[in-house]
């Protein structure tokens, strides 16, 4: 293994941030160009490189920002788009994405930060670095705009796993009141079950049973439990985090994407019309620019995968710099703040608690957890 080495910190408080570099639409270049932008406006972030050396080296070198704060790992191989997990499970050893986790189990990063197949993310993280003891499956997290005062919602799951029973969604609820708090700093997340109505008799059995674990638990778990929502309240106001299965919440923000994508397009067409549309653009122009930066999904690109011995942020594929800088902005904040040692206290003393009393008894145990 070939590197470019920093052996001394320049801050006592230096956060390193394992990056993939190969994994992106765009390339090296732009996942550097990325991590870049992210040296220039924090000086306490420190990064190991995955990928092949003579890449890497040449860009990381044309970047000032980055001296001394890049370790590069040679790395040969590439996990693409269309691998299959169970294919790179098996003969991803030598692959960028490989490297990146090994960097996390062995201790020497904080987090990662990837643009690379999700579906293969995943399968690695979870064989290398192992789920947290009680969960059964791990979730997506996304940060959704919204009308709330924060100005995003938390969803998840958005596509871990398709399958999730009532046990699985109350340890969403769990774990993504514990991402809302040490990414919102909100103190008391207010917690919405996503179905087809807001009625309690609607939904399938499952769903019903995962509302009254949920509502069992608000009062240990110190959130809020708002009930069930509808499609409409994703990007709403009435709930801070919004629990639903991976099939959902992946059809959701893929149906969300497609829309706003429509509504841009649309918007342009309509201001090239005619002359006078023209000139209404250029007058709207200062609040079309305010609309543009609310909605512009590479200021909260990246989906956090919770449940995992570990800070794993997944970036779009087809981020530019500023969605790669977000992504890792987002990882260093949640391991500046220990979040992944938080998690992992929330939800073995969830484990302990749903396995030691009936549901019926949940809200009535005494021990209080911290995030």
């Amino acid at each position: 293994m070939t590197g470019q080495t920093d052996h001394t910190k320049a801050s006592a408080n230096r956060i390193t941030i394992s990056v993939d570099a190969m994994g992106g639409d765009a390339g090296p270049t732009v996942v550097v160009a990325g991590i870049a932008l992210s040296a220039k406006k924090n000086p306490d972030i420190g990064f190991i490189l995955h990928g092949p050396i003579e890449q890497l080296k040449p860009l990381v070198a044309k970047k000032r920002g980055l001296d001394g704060r890049v370790e590069i790992r040679d790395a040969r191989d590439v996990v693409t788009m269309q691998d299959k997990p169970s294919q790179v499970m098996r003969n991803g050893k030598g692959t960028s994405m490989w490297s990146a986790i090994e960097s996390i189990k062995l201790g020497e990063a904080d987090g990662i930060v990837s643009c690379g197949n999700t579906g293969a993310l995943m399968a690695l993280s979870m064989i290398r670095l192992r789920k947290l003891p009680g969960v059964n499956r791990p979730a997506i997290a996304i940060l959704w705009p919204s009308r709330n005062p924060q100005g995003f919602n938390v969803m998840l799951d958005v596509g871990a796993d398709v399958r999730a029973d009532a046990q699985d969604l109350l340890q969403y609820a769990l774990m993504g009141t514990s991402y809302t708090r040490n990414s919102m700093d909100i103190a008391r997340p207010r917690v919405g079950l996503l179905n087809v109505g807001t009625e309690e008799h609607k939904g399938h059995a499952e769903l019903k049973d995962a509302y009254a674990m949920i509502a069992d638990h608000a009062d240990r778990g110190n959130f809020e439990f708002v009930g069930f929502v509808e499609g409409s309240d994703i990007p709403g106001d009435v709930a801070d985090v919004i629990v639903t299965d991976g099939f959902t919440g992946n059809v959701a923000i893929k149906t969300g994407e497609g829309t706003a994508s429509l509504i841009g397009t649309t918007l342009r067409e309509a201001f090239r019309y005619s002359i006078l549309s023209r000139l209404a653009a250029l007058l709207a122009l200062p609040s079309l620019a305010r609309l543009s930066k609310k909605i512009d999904p590479r200021r909260v690109n990246g989906g956090v995968f919770l449940g995992l011995n570990g800070t794993v942020v997944k970036s779009h594929g087809g981020a530019d710099a500023t969605g790669v800088s977000a992504a890792v902005k987002l990882a260093f904040r949640l391991a500046q703040q220990g979040f992944a040692e938080k998690l992992a206290a929330r939800v073995a003393s969830s484990v302990a608690v749903t396995q030691d009393a009936p549901l019926g008894d949940i809200s009535r145990t005494t021990t209080q957890q911290k995030d």
